[in-house]
């Protein structure tokens, strides 16, 4: 753990819903995933580190069948692979990794940015990136359990459908 620069944790401070939880380590609380971001000097510029962990099918939602959490797993990491699409910084430099890690994927993209603010925007816009492609995965049909129920229902009021109760 390294002390970050005061522009980057001001950067995290005006983006809002950026808990700090370590001296270079920042949670997103605005997301029902497990979303960090970790900061380091990159001689002048600024290297994320960003993490999403997210629940595989089978763990919120009953009898998964093997094969369809494998194409929905498949599906989810192809998807991905656009993330950069979605951000405002030119990260040529950038790496993604989609990888399972028992009854959940985890999502790590890192990368580096000379401007802080931009680089938190990005970082931000990863994780609503991998949030937006998890809801876009829902199979109809199964019944869900939180987060999924949550996702869907924010969803529905977003897009002005009625909420079931």
């Amino acid at each position: 753990m390294t002390e970050v620069p005061d522009r980057v944790r001001r950067a995290f401070a005006d983006q809002g819903d950026f808990d700090r939880v370590a001296p270079d380590r920042f949670v997103l609380a605005s997301t029902p995933f497990d979303a960090t971001v970790t900061v380091a000097d990159d001689e002048g510029r600024v290297a994320f580190e960003v993490i999403v962990r997210v629940p595989m099918l089978s763990a919120v939602a009953a009898d998964v069948a093997p094969v369809v959490e494998d194409g929905w797993y498949e599906t989810f990491e192809l998807r991905l692979e656009d993330v950069g699409g979605a951000l405002r910084g030119d990260h040529d430099d950038a790496d993604l990794t989609v990888e399972r890690d028992g009854d959940e994927a985890v999502v790590a993209y890192r990368f580096v940015d000379l401007n802080a603010r931009r680089g938190v925007a990005d970082a931000r816009a990863v994780v609503d990136y991998v949030q937006g492609t998890y809801v876009q995965g829902i199979i109809p049909g199964y019944e869900y359990d939180e987060p999924v129920t949550s996702l869907i229902s924010n969803a529905r009021a977003a897009a002005g459908d009625p909420v079931d109760d």
